[in-house]
This record gives structure tokens, sequence and C-alpha cells, in this order.
């Protein structure tokens, strides 16, 4: 089984987001998945690429091939810092 990382295709009409997947290569683009990796949404200004790159560079260890698209946002992925602190904004609580 070949298994690709790749977009699969999400969202409304005219307003789209993808996942990063690893799928088999034989199945359609929005067809059947092995695991999802991460997100990329191109709408926003910047894009914000959302992957996790420990399982990614385990899929590519395993043999599985990334297409363009997917190796470029990899890099970007890498080159960013871990979001996980900005995301979590800590309040004190007022007793």
């Amino acid at each position: 089984m070949a298994v690709k990382l790749r977009l699969m295709r999400m969202g409304k009409k005219k307003q789209p987001t993808y996942r990063v997947v690893a799928a088999d290569s034989r199945s359609p683009r929005n067809g059947r998945f092995i695991e999802i990796l991460g997100t990329y949404d191109p709408r926003q200004e910047p894009s914000v690429v959302k992957i996790d790159t420990a399982k990614a560079n385990d899929w590519i260890g395993k043999g599985a091939k990334p297409t363009d698209v997917v190796a470029r946002l990899l890099k970007v992925a890498e080159s960013q810092p871990a979001e996980a602190a900005a995301d979590a904004p800590t309040e004190a609580a007022e007793a």
C-alpha cells in the first residue's frame, strides 16, 4: 500500500479549508484516509498551518511520500514556534 501525505478539501463552496491526511494513494482526494495530521486554512491572512510534525515525520519514516504542497507546508509548520502556550491564555481567578 503506497501511502501519501496530502490535502483533503473541507469547508463550504468557495471557502476552502484543508486537512492534512495520510491516505492510500489509490483513494480519491476526499475519500478514505488513514490518519489526520493537521489542518491548513489558506483564507486567513497570514495562512494558518497546524500540523503535528511528529506524526508527519513518523509517516515519512515509514515510507509515506508527501505531495509538493504538503512538503512545503511541513517546512512552514516546522519553522513555526510552539503555539500551545499562546493558545491557552491564563487568567487570574479573582476570589
